[in-house]
């Protein structure tokens, strides 16, 4: 039996989309650092690509870590995080609920990229949030809740603690209710 946090094929091509948006606004703070590395960039694109159905899941299943190796080998938090956020949006294509994820290391990014900033996280949230298509909002409500399944990003590990939560549990919450118009972040 295939995970919910999967999501069908036609949903994960809607928000790849999403997800792209979300790592390409903290894309600047990888490149500020690594200009000559282009693995998140070419991550973005690649989920871009999927979006569109320019790619298969199985062709970009192969390649979903590549972005990943960069966050490795970042020297800042803020660059990493940024990386992060671009292997996330890639990995959409093998498993939707990877789109919080890259959203959840956006908003990380940008809240360490803007530290004398401390509404910078909820800025971001709130800017990932206003541009949810209604497809993509329809899409990620199919998602179990944060911690309620137990493979896959939503289950234990990196994403359910701390900000990336945080960050996950507010998307969710305002997906669940969207009158509420302000994430708790």
């Amino acid at each position: 039996m295939a995970s919910r946090q999967t999501l069908s094929e036609s949903d994960r091509r809607v928000v790849a989309g999403w997800a792209a948006d979300c790592a390409e606004r903290v894309l600047a703070a990888f490149e500020a650092e690594a200009p000559a590395d282009g693995r998140p960039r070419d991550a973005i694109g690649r989920a871009r690509a999927f979006a569109r159905g320019e790619l298969s899941a199985a062709e970009e299943i192969r390649r979903r870590f590549v972005a990943g190796r960069a966050a490795s080998q970042a020297g800042t938090p803020v660059a990493a995080a940024a990386a992060r956020s671009a292997a996330q949006a890639a990995a959409v294509a093998h498993m939707g609920a990877h789109a919080l994820g890259a959203a959840a290391y956006a908003a990380q990014a940008a809240a360490l990229e803007r530290p004398d900033r401390p509404g910078a996280l909820h800025d971001e949230v709130r800017w990932q949030i206003d541009h949810l298509s209604d497809e993509a909002r329809t899409a990620l409500r199919r998602l179990p809740a944060l911690g309620e399944d137990s493979a896959g990003p939503l289950g234990p590990g990196l994403l359910s603690s701390g900000q990336l939560a945080t960050v996950i549990r507010a998307i969710q919450a305002d997906l669940a209710d969207p009158q509420r118009r302000a994430p708790s972040v």
